[in-house]
C-alpha cells in the first residue's frame, strides 16, 4: 500500500436490497468520509464515489458508484477504503495520522532502541502503539500515546521517544512457569 493513502472506513455489508452498503467511517468527523473520494480498495483495484444516503447504527448507510445490487455490495463486506493523503485536510500540530506513525523508529529517552510501530490501536479509551522489534523482542509490546509517555514524535527523522512506564518493557527473563518459544 503506498504512503500517499490513508485508511478512511471499511465496508460492513450489504443494506437493503438496492446496492447500498453499511459503511463504517474511521474519520474525526465521520460524515466526512464521502468528501475525501474517490475512495480506493486497498489494493487499489476498485475505485468509488461515497454518497451517504443516512445514518445507522454503527455508521452509515451509503451508494457506491458502480455497486448497483445487494449481491455486489455484499461481496464488498471487509473491504478497506482508502483516500488519497492530498484529499484530507491538514491537522494540527501534535496531531498525527495513525499512517504516519507505523513503521517509525522507537526509542527510548536515552536513546536506547525500542523497536518499530507496528500498528496503531483505537479501543475508545486512546490510542495505544504497539511496538515490535528492539527491547521488545519477544513480541510486541503496548504503550499509550500520550504526552507523557511519547514526548517526541519526529516525522521527520522517522522516529518516535518514548518514555515507557516502568515494567511495561520488562526485558529480564521470563517469570516463574512462562514458557518460551525456541
Amino acid at each position: 500500500m503506498s504512503a500517499a493513502r490513508v485508511c478512511v472506513g471499511a465496508i460492513a455489508g450489504a443494506f437493503g436490497v438496492r446496492g447500498e452498503v453499511r459503511l463504517k467511517s474511521f474519520c474525526a468527523e465521520p460524515a466526512a468520509i464521502a468528501g475525501y473520494g474517490p475512495l480506493s480498495t486497498e489494493d487499489g483495484a476498485r475505485r468509488f464515489e461515497v454518497t451517504i444516503t443516512r445514518q445507522i447504527p454503527q455508521g452509515f448507510a451509503a451508494r457506491l458508484s458502480g455497486v448497483g445490487t445487494r449481491e455486489e455490495a455484499e461481496a464488498l463486506r471487509g473491504q478497506r477504503l482508502y483516500a488519497d493523503r492530498d484529499r484530507l485536510p491538514p491537522l494540527p500540530e501534535d496531531e498525527f495520522y495513525h499512517a504516519d506513525l507505523i513503521g517509525l523508529e522507537v526509542i527510548d529517552t536515552g536513546g536506547r532502541p525500542l523497536g518499530r510501530v507496528i500498528a496503531v490501536h483505537d479501543h475508545g479509551a486512546g490510542d495505544i502503539l504497539e511496538i515490535a522489534g528492539g527491547a521488545a523482542r519477544r513480541g510486541s509490546v503496548l504503550l499509550p500515546f500520550t504526552r507523557e509517555v511519547v514526548p517526541t514524535v519526529d516525522l521527520a527523522r522517522g522516529r518516535i521517544v518514548a518514555d515507557p512506564p516502568p515494567g511495561s518493557l520488562d526485558t529480564g527473563p521470563p517469570p516463574p512457569g512462562s514458557r518460551r518459544a525456541g
